[in-house]
């Protein structure tokens, strides 16, 4: 990110398709020709690994921190392989116009089932199964154990698991092992084909000159592979139970702060190790993605720590954390480390003097620039080495703030445009975000289409109907394109 720069932010989850969940298949490589069309350099997606209907699907609440998110794998290019046929892929129920999970889970199980059985009767790219399979095993072995262990002690809470298994007795581990060969098995092929179609995506969009951001969980799901198979990384008890939860106070953004449902890192043990768990964890990332964008980055100094069973946030504490030793670490491995600061909400000094000593960028987000007491995010206070946003997955869209906002806020919006909005409120945000002295500007895949607050991503405290939007079918992506492309040379950001 060295030079003029933006991006759109639209999740895989989002992007249309005929099986009720955006995918790795055709219409990705159509908005990758999107993006090239309206001169962007970066599409940034959310995290990609597996999401979990206990946890309302939410991509910040996962279960691995290394495997992939197969329901995002494309029938389409499953039938191109000769691993489904035509007829398989097409014999799909309706669906609805905003993701149904649990909808979308029942009919590409059955799918992915027949896939994996034509797989091994056909035994082709042996080679490359077993070499993927070999290269990931540090994190594929236990994730595919544990994923075939969650499916038959039915979604129980790990510390309600039988206690050999709880404990990972040898024996008892591989009797199950045994057991479950073929279910172990089907997530191995799964990871694999999941794997193997986002590479070829990655690489039509590196080819192109689109560079992919990715976004990852600062925690784990109490619920995790992660803390199965390492529980002593984790400030949880010797059942598996949580000691303490990871959220964020009182902001902006919730009044009554955030609790996360995850568990919270013993850091004293990871520098201990050297941190070698996060090493692993970004030698990952940086194989999935060209630049991450670290989701609470102010947990890299210090945690809001909630005790177990609380009711809500408030109740939390600041826990220092050793963030310069890890971001030693990191970037001894990583020399580049090329991470965006998620720095939204309560920020403190020592979190500033860390981004700036490493050179990580922040995040300036403009939908919440005109209220009384987010002037930071105005354009004209914006640095140099920093990330324009319109929006945010956490954040109202802009017409959908603008719709709610307040008389005041609407009037330092025209004070700040030096006259009323002309038409709806998105392109001329969009305009402040491409024209800000910020490096890069990211502008929400919604904001460009005018969406409302009926289409933002997700709304932090709310339990249900989170994650679910998806771009309409009618939506005119090639005049967008040239309108964004219009704009987007005009501020020099172009490709």
């Amino acid at each position: 990110m060295k030079k003029r720069s933006s991006g759109i932010l639209c999740h895989i989850t989002s992007l249309p398709s005929p099986f009720g969940i955006g995918d790795l298949g055709p219409d990705a490589y159509r908005f990758a020709d999107f993006l090239v069309a309206a001169k962007q350099n970066f599409w940034q997606v959310l995290p990609l690994n597996p999401t979990n209907r206990k946890y309302l699907d939410s991509p910040f609440s996962s279960i691995s921190s290394c495997a992939g998110n197969t329901v995002l794998i494309s029938p389409q290019l499953l039938v191109e392989d000769g691993l489904v046929t035509p007829a398989e892929a097409e014999d799909h129920p309706g669906f609805p116009d905003r993701v149904d999970y649990q909808a979308v889970s029942r009919f590409k199980r059955q799918l992915f089932g027949r896939a994996h059985a034509r797989f091994k009767e056909q035994r082709r790219e042996d080679g490359a199964f077993a070499g993927f399979c070999r290269g990931n095993a540090g994190w594929l072995e236990d994730h595919a154990l544990y994923t075939a262990l969650v499916e038959r002690l039915d979604a129980r809470p790990l510390h309600e698991w039988p206690a050999p298994i709880r404990s990972r007795d040898n024996g008892e581990l591989a009797r199950q092992r045994e057991q479950l060969h073929e279910e172990i098995e089907r997530e191995k092929f799964l990871q694999f084909v999941f794997c193997r179609q986002w590479h070829r995506l990655k690489s039509y969009c590196n080819d192109r000159g689109i560079r992919i951001i990715g976004d990852f969980p600062m925690f784990m799901n109490y619920d995790a592979a992660d803390i199965w198979v390492a529980p002593e990384l984790f400030k949880v008890d010797h059942e598996l139970k949580p000691l303490v939860l990871a959220g964020s106070p009182p902001d902006t953004f919730s009044e009554k702060g955030q609790l996360f449902n995850c568990a919270v890192y013993d850091w004293n043990r990871l520098r201990e190790t050297g941190f070698q768990w996060w090493l692993r964890r970004f030698r990952r990332l940086f194989e999935l993605f060209d630049h991450v964008r670290i989701d609470h980055f102010r947990g890299l100094t210090s945690c809001w720590e909630v005790p177990a069973g609380a009711e809500n946030a408030q109740q939390g504490s600041w826990q220092p954390v050793p963030g310069s030793e890890f971001l030693d670490a990191m970037v001894r491995q990583y020399p580049t480390f090329p991470v965006i600061a998620e720095d939204l909400g309560v920020i403190t000094a020592e979190v500033r003097e860390q981004m700036c000593l490493y050179g990580i960028p922040g995040m300036k987000v403009l939908v919440v620039a005109f209220q009384d007491d987010a002037a930071i995010y105005l354009p004209h206070n914006h640095s140099v080495d920093s990330v324009a946003y319109t929006g945010t997955h956490d954040t109202n869209t802009v017409q959908g703030w603008f719709d709610a906002a307040a008389p005041e806020e609407k009037e330092r919006l025209a004070r700040y445009l030096g006259r009323a909005p002309e038409g709806d409120a998105c392109w001329e945000v969009i305009r402040l975000a491409l024209m800000s002295v910020a490096r890069t500007a990211v502008i929400q895949m919604q904001d460009l289409l005018g969406g409302g607050a009926e289409t933002r991503m997700n709304t932090p405290g709310r339990p249900e109907g989170n994650w679910q939007w998806r771009l309409p079918p009618s939506c005119d992506l090639p005049g967008i394109a040239g309108q964004l492309a219009d704009l987007t040379v005009r501020y020099n950001r172009a490709r």
